[in-house]
């Protein structure tokens, strides 16, 4: 029997086909996503390209199938996993976006985010965060949407006639694919207008924020048959699971017991710690968010720790500085020299997240001297990334005072440089665990969806999580790892601040 998943990212949109015994990949294709910069801090997609290329890469591999003469009735299931937070609206009628999707990591809101602040009777960014488990930032989706619904006259036209609808990518994409409004627990948990302890949309915020109930799609659990595809070469065929990619990321791993983390590189970075079935709400800059549901009774939070930094550093070097022509030429220019002869780079392009969540940051390089090349600065940008974790999860182990992580499961593109996982063991200081599934957030989206036609069981998960492949232990003292994170810490203390004129 076979499995699928549609893994649609910032980067890329992919559908791949699993082997629901093993988890082998079977097939897959892969097709990059254009991301759109109409301003500075403004980042964008096109909902339609973002469609297209999912329909384009299950054609594709719908054809590999025939080609390797493996029907597709095989396939019992799809499960999607996509970016979360990335604002869609559309039109009910026509089917059509009003506007561009507002990604993740934009910027635009941060004016409407001060706002909503004041707006507060605590004047502070962390006046929900018991309710939400998020601080009030630009990156979640209300203030999106609401900056759609005050600048965009499409969009007010749509709310006037009754005909506006709202999503994130996963919504976007079950509408147009199965017809059906609806979305999953773990990307509700991410727009700020959801109930963490309710696990439903709040009136409160809702009002707060001026955003029409009407307009929200119907929250659903992560593991259960939401419709079947209405045509293509996949027509009939449910789609029966729906993660958020981290999440995703988070069962395909297996971080089923309370103290088990992961850490995804993609184009930015992302932590989730497993704490169990109750929230707790940090005091140390992490998000509390859902981790999954599987039926109704079935819930497990996370903690998350959420970089702006990830492989959008590695893409910054090729596109705008012709550094490297290809992101496979990193680990060799890298391992050209011994050390960044203390430059230091804070690639906050679009603000920092945990623990700063400070979207006036930009990105800085200090310690530039005449010996300074392109190999240094690149050293310096994966070492950015993985200082950037090991903030994180100093905040998870404050937050979890009775528990400590003695490893970390990596995935993600930008695991596939050795060198990158070795400084990840050095700078965080514990052992790094790379798995032999690659594609763990499409595997776990694919286990989700297995789970919600039967097909699995969530108290048998473990034993399909990703097998580890290739552990990493630190190599430097903690004295050593300590004076780095500091100087590290000073330079992200220049960042801060820098774009506070420009709201």
């Amino acid at each position: 029997m076979l499995l699928g998943a549609i893994d649609q990212g910032t980067s890329s949109s992919r559908f791949l086909l699993f082997d629901a015994d093993n988890g082998d990949l079977l097939a897959s294709h892969q097709i990059e996503v254009r991301q759109l910069f109409p301003h500075p801090g403004w980042v964008e997609m096109c909902p339609k390209e973002i469609y297209e290329t999912v329909l384009e890469c299950i054609k594709k591999v719908s054809e590999k199938m025939v080609e390797q003469k493996v029907g597709l009735d095989r396939l019992k299931c799809v499960g999607i996993a996509n970016q979360r937070e990335t604002t869609v609206v559309w039109d009910r009628e026509t089917g059509e976006p009003l506007h561009n999707a507002i990604v993740w990591l934009d910027t635009r809101t941060s004016a409407l985010a001060d706002e909503a602040i004041q707006k507060t009777e605590s004047k502070s960014k962390e006046h929900f965060k018991a309710k939400t488990g998020l601080p009030i930032h630009p990156y979640f989706s209300v203030l999106k949407l609401q900056w759609l619904l005050r600048n965009v006259p499409e969009v007010e036209e749509a709310r006037k006639k009754g005909t506006l609808m709202f999503g994130t990518v996963d919504c976007w994409l079950l509408w147009k694919l199965c017809g059906i409004h609806a979305t999953d627990v773990t990307n509700a948990s991410r727009t700020m207008m959801f109930d963490l302890h309710k696990r439903k949309w709040s009136s409160e915020l809702a009002n707060f924020f001026e955003i029409p109930m009407e307009i929200l799609p119907k929250i659903r659990s992560s593991a259960e048959v939401y419709g079947e595809f209405l045509g293509g070469p996949l027509k009939g065929i449910p789609i029966s699971g729906c993660l958020g990619d981290q999440q995703a990321a988070m069962v395909g791993h297996g971080c089923l017991q309370k103290g088990d983390t992961k850490n995804t590189y993609g184009t930015g970075t992302f932590m989730l710690s497993n704490i169990g079935s109750q929230p707790l709400i940090s005091k140390n800059g992490l998000l509390t968010t859902v981790g999954y549901q599987f039926g109704s009774d079935c819930v497990i939070y996370a903690l998350e720790g959420s970089g702006s930094i990830g492989g959008n550093v590695i893409r910054f070097l090729r596109d705008n500085f012709g550094f490297i022509k290809d992101s496979s030429e990193v680990e060799a220019l890298c391992r050209s020299i011994t050390s960044t002869e203390g430059v230091i780079f804070v690639p906050a392009f679009t603000g920092l997240y945990t623990p700063y969540w400070d979207p006036t940051a930009r990105g800085t390089i200090c310690g530039l001297t005449q010996i300074a090349n392109r190999a240094h600065i690149t050293l310096a940008a994966l070492r950015a990334v993985c200082f950037q974790s090991a903030e994180m999860l100093e905040a998870v182990e404050q937050d979890m005072e009775d528990t400590k992580i003695t490893a970390i499961k990596v995935d993600g593109g930008m695991t596939s440089n050795i060198l990158f996982n070795e400084l990840q063991a050095d700078i965080m200081g514990r052992r790094i665990d790379t798995p032999s599934v690659h594609e763990v957030s499409g595997w776990g989206a694919a286990m989700a969806a297995g789970i919600g036609i039967g097909l699995m069981k969530p108290e048998n998960l473990s034993e399909k999580q990703a097998s580890q492949v290739r552990s990493y232990s630190p190599r430097i003292s903690d004295s050593e790892r300590h004076h780095e994170l500091h100087r590290w810490k000073d330079a992200v203390k220049r960042a801060c601040g820098w774009a506070i004129d420009e709201k």
